[in-house]
């Protein structure tokens, strides 16, 4: 968990974010607070504190959100992916289990 000032937090974030290339949520999870909290850190305060920073996160931000229909089809792809290959396993004992 990140402790200190909020505009210390925020620079970490942001810094975070730009070497990692990190989404909202994997910085939330990373540094153990809300979404809401990284939103407003780096959308409000950052822009205030660093204008720099602010801009080079506004561009992870974008790519992200250009990026996120396709992490959102992987993941359906893997989900049902995941179910077929369980309907499989279990079609397999059932017939392996009868004689």
């Amino acid at each position: 968990m990140v402790k200190g000032l909020p505009e210390e937090r925020t620079i970490q974030l942001a810094k975070y974010m730009i070497q990692e290339g990190a989404t909202v949520r994997q910085t939330a999870a990373q540094f153990g607070i809300s979404k809401s909290t990284v939103h407003k850190d780096i959308t409000t305060r950052l822009q205030k504190l660093n204008k720099e920073l602010y801009g080079q996160v506004q561009g992870v931000l974008q790519t992200n959100k250009e990026e996120r229909h396709i992490r959102g089809g992987k993941a359906t792809q893997a989900k049902y992916r995941s179910l077929a290959e369980h309907e499989q396993a279990k079609r397999t004992a059932l017939k392996n289990s009868h004689p």
